[in-house]
C-alpha cells in the first residue's frame, strides 16, 4: 500500500479483465514501442486498468498487464508500488490531492486540509464510508505560482482558500463538476487583482531618452602604405666582430 493511505481491510478480486475497448487501447499502446522493447508499456497499461478499476488496481490486473508484456510479474509490482499516482487499495470517487509543500504551506494549505477534515468527518487518509471522498496530502503538484493547490482526479484547483475548498466539497458531493483552475478568479497565473498587462504597464518605468555625448576624434598615427614600406632602405647587415685572439 501507499503511505498516503491508512491501511483498511478489503478483498482483492480474483480475477481482472480489460474491457473489449481498453484491450484494444492496451494493444495500440504497446505498438508503439520497439521489437523487445513492449515491457516499457507498463506504465500506461497501469493508468489504463486503474482508469477501468474505479482508480485503483488490484494485485490481479497487475498480473494481467504482466502477461500481456511477457515480464514477471514482481516487476510490475515494482512500479506500481514505486509510484505513488497507482492506488493498490480501494478510494473514494473523487480523491483529493492536498499539497503540503512550502509554498503552498505558507499559502494556507493547512486551512484547505482543516475544511476537508471537518467536512467530510475524515482525517488525512481516510475515505468517507459512502466511497464519495478520499482525502490524501501529497508532495508539489508543480503549480507553486498558484498555491495553495488541490488535485482532484485529473483536475487541478489553484489559489484556494477554506471557503473556496468548502464550495468545490459542496458541489461535488451534489454530483455538479465545479470549475477547475484558479479559485481566486484570475486568469491562468496573472498577477492577482489585474491582468499581466496591466501589471507591466504600472511596473514599467518610463523610457528616457538616450543622452548621445559626441566625443572629439582621437588623432592617431596612420599605419604607412605599401610605396613608403617598398621605399624604405633595407637595414644593412653587419658581420659579426671576430673574437680577440687571447695571448
Amino acid at each position: 500500500m501507499s503511505l498516503m493511505f491508512k491501511d483498511i481491510e478489503f478483498t482483492q478480486p480474483a480475477e481482472f479483465q480489460f474491457t473489449k475497448a481498453n484491450l484494444t487501447k492496451a494493444k495500440k499502446i504497446i505498438e508503439k514501442y520497439p521489437e523487445g522493447k513492449q515491457q516499457s508499456a507498463v506504465m500506461p497499461l497501469l493508468d489504463l486498468a486503474q482508469r477501468q478499476n474505479d482508480n485503483w488496481i488490484p494485485t490481479a490486473a497487475m498480473d494481467v498487464i504482466a502477461e500481456l508484456l511477457d515480464m514477471p510479474r514482481i516487476k510490475v509490482y515494482e512500479v506500481a508500488t514505486f509510484y505513488t499516482m497507482y492506488n493498490k487499495q480501494p478510494v473514494g470517487k473523487n480523491l483529493v490531492q492536498i499539497c503540503r509543500t512550502t509554498p503552498c504551506w505558507l499559502r494556507g494549505s493547512d486551512d484547505v486540509t482543516d475544511v476537508c477534515k471537518d467536512k467530510l468527518g475524515i482525517d488525512v487518509g481516510e475515505t468517507t464510508s459512502d466511497m464519495n471522498f478520499t482525502v490524501v496530502e501529497v508532495e508539489c503538484l508543480g503549480a507553486c505560482v498558484n498555491a495553495p493547490v488541490v488535485q482532484i482526479n485529473d483536475d487541478y484547483y489553484e489559489d484556494l482558500d477554506a471557503n473556496s475548498m468548502a464550495k468545490i466539497i459542496d458541489a461535488l458531493s451534489a454530483g455538479e463538476k465545479p470549475a477547475i483552475g484558479s479559485q481566486c478568479g484570475r486568469h491562468t497565473s496573472e498577477p492577482a487583482g489585474m491582468s499581466a498587462n496591466d501589471y507591466y504597464k504600472e511596473e514599467a518605468a518610463p523610457v528616457k531618452k538616450a543622452i548621445v555625448v559626441k566625443k572629439a576624434p582621437i588623432a592617431t598615427k596612420a599605419a604607412p602604405s605599401k610605396k613608403q614600406i617598398a621605399k624604405k632602405p633595407a637595414a644593412k647587415k653587419t658581420q659579426p666582430k671576430a673574437a680577440k685572439k687571447s695571448k
